[in-house]
């Protein structure tokens, strides 16, 4: 089974994260998001792996490079971006029978991705509360019998969640028209393949779709709870570490430090003295958390550096951001209402009921800044001293 994973897009909503690289390769635990998903791919028994590529491809090709743990890796290049199919339309030269097709922005049941490819023809699903705004499945005696998108009155609750594995026939059928929505979508495959095979769906027990800021902060939640406490690194006997952390190679925790899994410090990083880490974060390689920070639930990425005396809750931080000395970030309304974010110039609810900042790459607040809930500072953005944002910038 060859495994086609589309890694193309330019990932509009979780912007600014992706203003200079890729969404699928923003951080999730200990890889990027698309090497989570290639990493069950291989785990399936994929024997190659293709990587579809368009925006900040080279970002793409650098990491996974010609061979990715022992399999062999291939790219295609999506040119522009006109929908799903055209995506794998894209890699039709390396398909020669049954393939899989992944969004490498995914994150999926590993089992249920292996049953898919074993099932093949198959397609994952997942039960939601609200299918509306999904491609929703209908069956009959466990084989799908129709599709339909975003129905207004759904017939069921089976969410399609662009995972399949075709037969080798579905290469010659995925040159398909544009929908209504201007794009050439791989469900108009997945119809045709049902008109003609028996397709079999495979209930995901947990899936997510990493689309927007907190659904990242979400990724990162899932795949950290899986740590096995491990310590390689440089941790001074005056730190008190608990639970699940690992601390890699060439990372340093300082007197005082107190770390509350699950955590992950990767190399470089250094943690301290005096800090408290805790929840679900992620302090990326290079990263530097100053004398008495508390950060709480979030992803702080490669080459960030949080100075003392500052807070950082339930936040997406991008590379090389430095928060100065005193910044605090506030991840809980008054009101105590869900948090909601700016996505593409509409404001929606995250689900969340403590949601911090998202900062995209080389952001800098000044001393004694306080940000708010749900703020997005764009790549490059400063403050002053002592300055309160509660505005986008």
């Amino acid at each position: 089974m060859k495994a086609i994973v589309l890694a193309a897009g330019q990932g509009t909503r979780i912007r600014p994260l992706s203003a200079s690289r890729p969404k699928p390769m923003l951080p999730v635990a200990d890889r990027p998001l698309a090497a989570q998903t290639v990493d069950t791919a291989v785990d399936a028994g994929a024997d190659e792996i293709v990587l579809v590529v368009g925006y900040e491809g080279q970002t793409v090709r650098d990491y996974f490079g010609a061979e990715y743990r022992g399999v062999p890796v291939s790219y295609a290049v999506q040119t522009e971006q006109a929908g799903t199919a055209h995506a794998v339309n894209a890699a039709r030269e390396h398909i020669d029978g049954p393939f899989a097709v992944l969004n490498g922005d995914n994150l999926y049941d590993p089992a249920a991705i292996d049953r898919l490819f074993t099932e093949c023809p198959a397609v994952c699903a997942a039960e939601v509360a609200d299918p509306r705004n999904y491609g929703v499945l209908s069956t009959t005696d466990d084989t799908v019998i129709d599709i339909v998108e975003k129905p207004e009155e759904p017939p069921t609750n089976l969410a399609n969640a662009g995972a399949y594995a075709f037969p080798a026939d579905a290469k010659s059928w995925l040159e398909v028209p544009a929908s209504e929505r201007g794009e050439r979508e791989i469900t108009d495959v997945l119809a045709r393949v049902v008109e003609q095979y028996a397709v079999t769906p495979v209930t995901l027990e947990r899936w997510l779709d990493v689309g927007r800021p907190w659904e990242l902060l979400e990724a990162n939640e899932w795949k950290l709870a899986a740590l096995e406490r491990r310590i390689d690194g440089a941790v001074s006997d005056a730190a008190h570490l608990e639970g699940r952390v690992v601390v890699e190679e060439g990372a340093t925790v300082e007197p005082g430090a107190v770390i509350e899994g699950p955590v992950l410090i990767r190399s470089g990083a250094t943690v301290g003295p005096n800090a408290y880490v805790r929840g679900a974060t992620l302090i990326g390689k290079d990263v530097s958390v100053g004398n008495g920070v508390e950060v709480k639930n979030s992803v702080l990425s490669r080459g960030t550096s949080v100075s003392h005396l500052s807070y950082v809750g339930d936040s997406v931080l991008g590379r090389d951001v430095n928060f100065g000395a005193g910044t605090n970030v506030a991840n809980l309304r008054h009101d105590d209402a869900d948090v909601s974010v700016t996505v593409k110039g509409e404001r929606v609810s995250t689900g969340r009921r403590k949601f911090g900042v998202v900062a995209g790459d080389g952001v800098k607040t000044g001393i004694n800044t306080s940000l708010t809930p749900g703020l997005k500072l764009d790549t490059g953005a400063t403050t002053e001293p002592g300055e309160t944002v509660e505005r986008d910038r």
